[in-house]
């Protein structure tokens, strides 16, 4: 079974080609026509989609070594997302499948990123899912490969979020992850507190805007030669709250769940110093915490096409009909 993955459901265009569960390629484009702007722009995100689409599943095809024609089914991401971004992505998969008469197989963006964990590893259930992105922070309980729960969610920002608004507050580039966890590199942890959010309505649930706000008034107060002299500390310490947050809901949930593993997905995950606080926790208090490979944490289409093949192995029926208006919310039966 050969599948193409097709992912454009923000400022990524990616193909990739997944033979039998393995990836043969996986060509990833990220789109700079943002930076100058400090975040996504919707409309030129679809434009850069369109120029790009053809070219990305072609040099992936060229990688793999297969043709079109061998192609047995098409992933596509279904959402969530930009809406014209998602379009892209699905139309041209539905003409695909159309002019091949091959399957079509619409995939949640967040099933993606829990998918994107079986690639590269062998995975127990049931397990936790920590899902931490640009727009979201959950932690899901997965029972099986078709029953799962979300327990914990942020109640406003997202840690991409976070760590982009973060970005933004300090006057550094697009994305701000990457960035801030730059800075913070040169910096000295805890030279700056930031006080861990907690949700008094639910203790295991996330919210991130608080912190954001603290490093705003923090930055107000500050002159831009102490900003300047300061920002490699506070980068530090603003990224250990976060990374601080992250883990310590994870290890609050573990507690009161019996579970073998615990999985972390998602764009965020592939930050080297919450990988190295991970680590620590896992040899710490015994906990087999999992990470994708790097190239899988960011969006990309390797992970689509492996959702897309878990799919296949269940009662799958194509649907050209599918939409990214009808999974927005929608995230049951994905696998």
């Amino acid at each position: 079974m050969i599948i193409l993955g097709i992912e454009t459901s923000c400022d990524e265009t990616s193909a990739s080609i997944l033979e039998n569960a393995t990836v043969l390629s996986n060509i990833v484009v990220s789109q700079l026509v943002h930076i100058d702007f400090g975040g996504v722009v919707p409309a030129l995100a679809s434009k850069d989609h369109e120029k790009l689409i053809n070219q990305v599943v072609n040099k992936s095809l060229e990688v793999s070594n297969y043709k079109l024609s061998d192609i047995d089914a098409v992933a596509v991401t279904q959402g969530p997302g930009l809406i014209g971004s998602l379009m892209i992505g699905l139309n041209y998969a539905k003409g695909l499948c159309v002019g091949l008469n091959i399957p079509l197989i619409g995939v949640n963006h967040l099933m993606g990123h829990i998918a994107s964990g079986f690639i590269t590893n062998d995975i127990n259930y049931p397990y936790l899912c920590l899902l931490v992105s640009g727009g979201h922070t959950q932690i899901w309980k997965m029972e099986n490969s078709s029953e799962y729960s979300i327990i914990s969610t942020t109640v406003d920002d997202a840690a991409g979020e976070a760590f982009d608004k973060g970005a933004r507050i300090l006057g550094l580039k697009y994305p701000g992850g990457p960035e801030i966890e730059k800075y913070a590199s040169n910096g000295e942890v805890g030279t700056y507190k930031f006080t861990i959010p907690r949700v008094k309505a639910n203790p295991l649930n996330f919210s991130f805007s608080g912190l954001k706000t603290a490093l705003l008034y923090l930055v107000q107060d500050m002159s831009k030669s102490e900003l300047s002299k300061n920002i490699y500390n506070i980068a530090a310490s603003y990224q250990e709250t976060i990374i601080n947050t992250l883990l310590n809901k994870v290890c609050d949930v573990y507690s009161v769940n019996e579970v073998k593993d615990v999985l972390i997905v998602g764009g965020v995950s592939a930050n080297e110093r919450f990988r190295y606080k991970a680590d620590i926790l896992k040899k710490t208090r015994g906990i087999n915490i999992i990470f994708p490979d790097m190239e899988y944490c960011t969006d990309n289409a390797a992970m689509i096409a492996m959702a897309g093949h878990l799919k296949l192995k269940g009662n799958f029926k194509s649907d050209l009909s599918i939409s990214p208006y009808s999974s927005i919310n929608a995230v049951n039966n994905e696998f």
